[in-house]
């Protein structure tokens, strides 16, 4: 749940490196009316999931790329209490999970959040008639706990390092450039301290108003965006170290005009990106790398 700048400036993006965005499909479940996070599955091809915002219920959706239904489930063990983004990871074994970002915070009154992980589900013809009323089960979730190391965030993003496993949130800022938090790779059952490691300004107004990311799967790329524009930082050539990236400027491209866009996922060759907006039957828009920066 969120509000939006009163500003609806549209930017031009004469150089960009990415194809003209295209709908790919819609949203077609009547369950899902705010696509707030958006992740698309590492062991699965063409299986996209999504979640609703606070107003939900703990509840993951799997679509297609056309946005057609391929089912509903509860996630075992958990509690949407601001569900506002999910990363997809595979693990070193080959299994992959998804990451649930309960980390909502309106009015910075929550000094505890959470984060769950769940084993993804196996997409199958037979999940594809379930909804909300009689959804399948996730296996059980596994959660952690964390604090801020300086004060209590708005965080809409969450993204993984697909190398290390370790977490970064983006707060959702108004008035100032985003700050990255960075969390150790999944601690199962522990409390653990959110540590500010950079910050990242758009090209927007205001510019540090984040409602989703991803890290692309070869670790090379970070896509964030806000309610309208999309935006890339890249790994400089010859850098020690991932968290060189957050001193790169973000540079913007189209990706489609979205009600209120607050998801945004890589595919798994990294040079792909789709992204979703809130209303039922959002459309879903895809754009293509055609230059290498």
């Amino acid at each position: 749940v969120s509000s939006r700048p009163a500003n609806d400036a549209s930017i031009s993006f004469p150089s960009s490196v990415f194809s003209s965005p295209e709908t790919s499909g819609s949203i077609k479940s009547r369950d899902i009316r705010e696509s707030s996070g958006l992740a698309f599955s590492r062991c699965q091809e063409n299986v996209l999931w999504t979640h609703n915002d606070s107003d939900d219920g703990p509840f993951i959706f799997a679509l297609d790329p056309q946005g057609n239904d391929l089912g509903t489930w509860k996630v075992t063990g958990s509690e949407n209490v601001d569900w506002e983004d999910i990363a997809a990871f595979k693990d070193t074994d080959g299994s992959c999970y998804l990451l649930i970002a309960d980390t909502g915070n309106n009015y910075r009154k929550r000094d505890v959040l959470k984060v769950y992980r769940v084993r993804e589900p196996v997409v199958e013809a037979s999940n594809t008639r379930r909804s909300r009323r009689n959804a399948s089960t996730t296996s059980p979730a596994e959660s952690f706990s964390f604090s801020y190391e300086d004060i209590s965030q708005d965080v809409e993003t969450i993204m993984v390092y697909p190398f290390t496993g370790d977490i970064y949130i983006v707060s959702k800022n108004l008035t100032s450039a985003a700050g990255v938090y960075k969390l150790p790779p999944f601690s199962v059952g522990q409390h653990v301290t959110a540590v500010r490691v950079g910050q990242i300004s758009v090209p927007a107004v205001p510019n540090g108003l984040l409602t989703g990311g991803d890290i692309s799967p070869d670790g090379k790329r970070v896509a964030v965006c806000d309610y309208f524009g999309a935006y890339e930082i890249s790994l400089p050539e010859g850098a020690e170290k991932f968290d060189d990236i957050w001193s790169e400027r973000a540079i913007g491209f189209d990706i489609g005009r979205r009600a209120q866009g607050e998801a945004i996922t890589y595919t798994n060759d990294s040079n792909t990106l789709y992204a979703t907006s809130e209303k039922r039957g959002s459309p879903i828009f895809r754009v293509t790398r055609i230059l290498n920066r």
